[in-house]
């Protein structure tokens, strides 16, 4: 199979013929039609992931159609329309028995575990547990663009914020993340204040329904500007983009009894924020991490994209070729371009 393939952190990827990978016993092996480009790949090529062992394959958003079968698999079949989470659970660990799959203590991720969907094959593990059946009115593409972004931004919306018609959400952060946060949020009712450095981005964020947008670049004090807009601040606020500055702001824009949720990696020298604790206490805030979505949690997000109150589709920016993964992959660091760029030619 072709695929994408590094040797050493941060040195330039290649277009490589790999072998075809066999199915595990438990699992499956996809055809991969559509994978995002996500900067949690970028994390792992410049070396913030230990899982990763060189030399490896990147690629965790997928679409496509099981290609192979393992013996003990019993819900699936050669040909099906398939996606999956960014993050796998084991099936017999106390979180996997509660449904908390997300948060496995046996986890698998693809393009992190393991080799990932920067190719034209990709191994899924534990397929009976973790395949999200793709219905066919959701194209390869889009569904490409649930797997990570999306779904992790549902979660964190709908689940960890238990955000509600007519509260205030705060969005730090308008790529792929912040942008179907509010997307999200606007169908749950609630209203928006998006944040970003870049105007294009924020032009977009307003198109999906934000009411109020501030460009960080020219204002001083971003949270001050969220409290002044929302009223007192927000309900709740998302730090979609994996920063101290972004972090710290979001924490500070919320009102009494407000969540942050943490959804961004914070990775290097971003690592270890300085949270305003004082603050925390004083306000009774609530903080909480998103780390991706169940397998089993997909099918509320599904019947809201086919009844159309979700688009995810608004939010592909651009299709690239493998080949030209390689380039995306190296420069997403440099926040370059609106939505989310998706692998659509192997």
């Amino acid at each position: 199979m072709k695929a994408i393939l590094y040797e050493a952190f941060s040195a330039p990827p290649k277009l490589v013929n790999l072998p075809d990978p066999v199915p595990e016993p438990h699992g499956v092996v996809i055809e991969v039609m559509a994978t995002g480009v996500c900067r949690s790949d970028w994390h792992g090529w410049v070396g913030h992931d230990s899982d990763i062992v060189l030399p490896h394959v990147p690629g965790h958003e997928l679409a496509g159609r099981i290609a192979a079968v393992g013996r003990e698999v019993t819900r699936w079949k050669v040909g099906e329309r398939v996606t999956v989470p960014f993050v796998g659970g084991c099936g017999h660990c106390p979180e996997c028995h509660a449904g908390h799959q997300q948060v496995c203590d046996n986890q698998f991720q693809p393009g992190f575990t393991h080799w990932g969907s920067f190719a034209e094959y990709v191994s899924i593990h534990r397929a009976d547990l973790n395949l999200v059946a793709l219905p066919e009115t959701i194209d390869f593409a889009t569904a490409a663009s649930l797997g990570c972004r999306f779904v992790t931004s549902f979660r964190a919306v709908i689940d960890q914020g238990r955000v509600s018609a007519g509260q205030w959400l705060a969005v730090h952060g308008c790529g792929g993340v912040g942008l179907s946060a509010i997307m999200i949020a606007v169908a749950a009712g609630a209203q928006v204040v998006a944040v970003d450095i870049a105007d294009d981005k924020l032009k977009l964020a307003r198109e999906l329904g934000a009411v109020a947008t501030i460009n960080a670049r020219d204002v001083a004090d971003v949270a001050g500007a969220v409290r002044e807009i929302t009223g007192g601040g927000a309900h709740v606020s998302l730090d979609a983009l994996g920063a101290v500055t972004t972090c710290v702001n979001s924490i500070n824009c919320l009102r009494k009894r407000g969540r942050h949720i943490q959804v961004g990696l914070m990775a290097g020298t971003e690592s270890f924020p300085p949270v305003p604790m004082g603050r925390v206490i004083s306000h009774e805030l609530e903080i909480l991490g998103s780390h991706g979505m169940q397998a089993h949690r997909y099918g509320a997000m599904l019947a809201m994209i086919e009844a159309g109150r979700l688009k995810p589709e608004l939010l592909v920016g651009r299709t690239i070729s493998l080949e030209d993964s390689i380039a995306a992959l190296m420069g997403m660091d440099r926040f370059e371009g609106v939505g989310v760029t998706v692998v659509t030619e192997f």
